[in-house]
């Protein structure tokens, strides 16, 4: 039986490799696509606010009290800050504690038809993973001088600091559980918040928020800076 003409089979692999070759490529600058696209992680945007700030790395450890090494590997995302870290590292560089979470923090949001009122729509504000599981997510649409608004959850047996320790930074904290069961401990006293629950207390006061139960606690936060 005559076989196919060898060129023929040779145009037809060449066409293959040529697909395939621009599904690749396809393939690529989607990807890449998609990666800039994607939220930066917590400790890129802390490396990029100290950097804006003209602060370096051996700077800002010694106002955290902590090694430069230490913080190259929250910059990194080596190692995720805890609450209370985070609290301090925002003090530290001067803005807000949304600043960390979200890019769209810095910028004033573009009021959105004649009435002046900015929007931001469900899904459109990441969340930040930090240690121990603690999300916190931007509920504020665009910048809001002087005030952070946000989400945080507390997954079961997280804490905001350490074991033990009590933690104070800066402003006024207005706090209200959404579901779940969340605990603050004062030096003096011990408060156990539940769904409905609001609380309210300077941030001076030494205090420690972890959630005790067996269920994710959700709460919305209001922290009012001088």
């Amino acid at each position: 039986m005559p076989q196919p003409p060898a060129a023929e089979t040779v145009a037809v692999d060449s066409d293959t490799r040529a697909n395939a070759a621009r599904a690749t490529e396809a393939a690529a600058e989607a990807d890449a696509g998609a990666t800039s696209d994607a939220p930066a992680s917590v400790g890129t945007r802390i490396r990029d606010l100290r950097q804006a700030r003209g602060i370096s790395a051996r700077a800002l450890a010694k106002t955290l009290g902590i090694s430069p090494s230490a913080v190259s590997q929250i910059e990194r995302g080596v190692m995720q800050p805890s609450v209370s870290r985070l609290i301090a590292i925002t003090d530290a560089l001067g803005v807000p504690l949304v600043a960390a979470f979200d890019p769209a923090s810095d910028r004033p949001a573009e009021p959105v038809g004649p009435s002046g009122f900015t929007l931001q729509r469900a899904g459109q504000s990441p969340d930040i993973v930090l240690d121990s599981g603690v999300s916190f997510r931007r509920l504020t649409p665009g910048s809001s001088p002087g005030v952070d608004y946000f989400e945080s959850i507390y997954p079961p047996g997280a804490s905001a600091h350490g074991a033990d320790g009590l933690f104070h930074h800066e402003g006024y904290e207005v706090g209200t559980v959404v579901a779940g069961e969340l605990t603050i401990d004062f030096e003096a006293e011990r408060v156990i918040l539940r769904a409905g629950d609001a609380i309210s207390y300077p941030c001076s006061v030494p205090h420690r928020l972890h959630n005790t139960g067996d269920a994710d606690a959700v709460a919305h936060w209001l922290i009012v800076h001088a």
